[in-house]
């Protein structure tokens, strides 16, 4: 019972590997292209339309489960990035769906982990299916317009920096030790 979600993550992954080495990603296949539209309950309760977004807000949308290791090191960094840049810059939403779970232990973890931007709930993984998502995380960035603008499977460092470029932000810099520019002392 315990490694059937360690055989899952590792066949994602293995899929996952797969067509990104032989040229075959499904999530690439949307980049430049209109976003699936989807319509899906937040673990709350109320329902959220990908189109409430359309010619307001860029969107970052992130597939993922709590049982997924990756997707716990993403979520955080993407909570992370909300705090930092959302209260200042309103023109994005964050989205994360939980897909292939029970919805209370996506519950446990949004709780445990603080997530304070909006968790969807795909009970029947017709969201994920319409991105061609194969394994988790998959984060997409949706512009206003409703295109693809950057598809990534997978965990990757750097996070802060990509979606700040995707969503047209300037990065914020703390304590990068660059003596000439702070002359404070």
């Amino acid at each position: 019972m315990l490694l059937a979600p360690v055989t899952i993550a590792l066949t994602w992954k293995a899929k996952s590997l797969e067509k990104k080495l032989f040229g075959r990603s499904d999530e690439m296949r949307l980049m430049n292209k209109q976003a699936p539209e989807f319509k899906l309950m937040t673990l709350t309760g109320d329902q959220i339309s990908s189109s409430d977004y359309r010619g307001k807000k860029k969107l970052v949308v992130s597939f993922w489960a709590s049982w997924c290791g990756p997707c716990r090191m993403e979520l955080p960094e993407l909570q992370a990035f909300y705090e930092k840049y959302h209260s200042k810059n309103d023109s994005f939403e964050i989205l994360a769906i939980s897909t292939g779970e029970d919805p209370h232990e996506a519950e446990r973890y949004v709780k445990e982990a603080k997530l304070t931007f909006p968790v969807l709930w795909d009970q029947d993984g017709k969201a994920g299916e319409a991105y061609g998502v194969d394994g988790i995380p998959t984060l997409f960035v949706i512009d206003e317009s409703g295109k693809v603008i950057h598809a990534q499977a997978g965990y990757g460092f750097g996070l802060e920096f990509k979606l700040a470029q995707f969503l047209g932000i300037q990065p914020e810099f703390k304590g990068t030790g660059n003596s000439h520019a702070d002359t404070s002392d």
